[in-house]
């Protein structure tokens, strides 16, 4: 086992950051905590490598228990959210910092520091300084000074979450790769849903200091075991049982809110078995797909996505009367106390 976390809870003040949280990240697994503001994701992960201390609970990395070890002794690479990079140190310096504080003779300093920038696709950018990089490079040499000192394990808070959205995107891919080449076992933090998904084997989603859910992107996107998952994960309409739509898709009479994905919703000229009728307020072009937010007759505001091919666009303004239907519902049975 990679990581091992035990009954940990982390409180500050009254608020209670970590509540008892248990997990385990398989050894060269790449897994993502994924919630919002306040979720305790980024508590979690300063728990596990030392730089917060657990009130309870037991935390073991690659099969020793690491509760009661310092930083140093847990032997983990960090990489922070605003790069933490050595301003007055060169791009070699900040990679090789880790191993002067080791002792590491300045030869071997320097071959490891050649392979790190190789392996981070930064060769020939080891004398300029941090300020002469992009958001994007910088981060890559953040990423390279944490592997330096050959961590057992990495561990990654919002790494790209000050750079641009493109920018982003090409390192999501970048790490994937990275981490397939290297199989470090990798935690990384993230608010951002398309990130989680497209990086991580596995996604523990975090809420109010406790864990939701853990599973697959594919389990957590298509069987969210809560409707603060699926309302995290993914977009989504949340209607009330008695809406029509509701009831025609989810069957009658449905338990709780209904919530329906954007891209189960189908959008018809003329009535159609089951559909409700709508006014169409607004249709966003979104590249591929097409996004229209529509007004159900019954009052409810939904919102539609669907390729363009599957939607003549064109012929459709701000007013139209259409018919709406959806191929996919999701009840859950609301908790009852006793």
């Amino acid at each position: 086992m990679g990581i091992r976390v035990a009954d940990v809870s982390k409180q500050f003040g009254s608020f209670r950051a970590v509540d008892d949280v248990s997990l385990d990240v398989d050894t060269g697994s790449l897994v993502a905590l994924l919630g919002p503001s306040g979720s305790g994701k980024s508590t979690l992960l300063r728990l596990i490598a030392g730089l917060e201390e657990a009130d309870s609970g037991r935390i073991w990395i690659t099969g020793e228990e690491a509760t009661t070890r310092s930083v140093q002794e847990r032997q983990v690479g960090f990489v922070f959210q605003h790069f933490a990079l050595f301003k007055h140190r060169t791009v070699r310096q900040n990679v090789g910092f880790g191993l002067e504080l080791r002792g590491w003779k300045h030869e071997a300093i320097r071959r490891r520091v050649d392979e790190l920038l190789e392996l981070v696709q930064l060769q020939g950018f080891g004398n300029r300084y941090p300020s002469q990089l992009s958001g994007g490079q910088r981060q890559r040499v953040a990423l390279a000074r944490a592997l330096a000192v050959q961590p057992r394990v990495l561990l990654l808070d919002e790494p790209f979450s000050a750079l641009d959205a493109k920018v982003r995107k090409e390192l999501r891919a970048w790490l994937r790769n990275l981490h397939d080449e290297m199989h470090v076992t990798t935690v990384i933090v993230t608010h951002d849903q398309e990130e989680a998904m497209e990086v991580a084997d596995r996604i523990v989603v975090m809420n109010h200091g406790r864990i939701e859910q853990i599973g697959t992107p594919a389990e957590i996107y298509d069987q969210p075991a809560s409707p603060f998952v699926m309302s995290f994960v993914g977009a989504v309409n949340v209607l009330p049982s008695h809406a029509p739509l509701a009831a025609a898709t989810a069957g009658t009479p449905p338990q709780g809110e209904v919530f329906i994905r954007p891209h189960d919703l189908e959008l018809h000229r003329h009535p159609q078995d089951g559909s409700v009728p709508a006014v169409l307020r607004r249709l966003t072009h979104l590249g591929r797909d097409i996004q229209a937010e529509l007004t159900l007759a019954s009052g409810e505001l939904v919102v539609a996505q669907l390729p363009r091919e599957r939607l003549d666009y064109r012929q459709l303004k701000a007013g139209d009367a259409l018919h709406v239907t959806s191929r996919d519902a999701r009840t859950f049975v609301p908790d009852f106390v006793i």
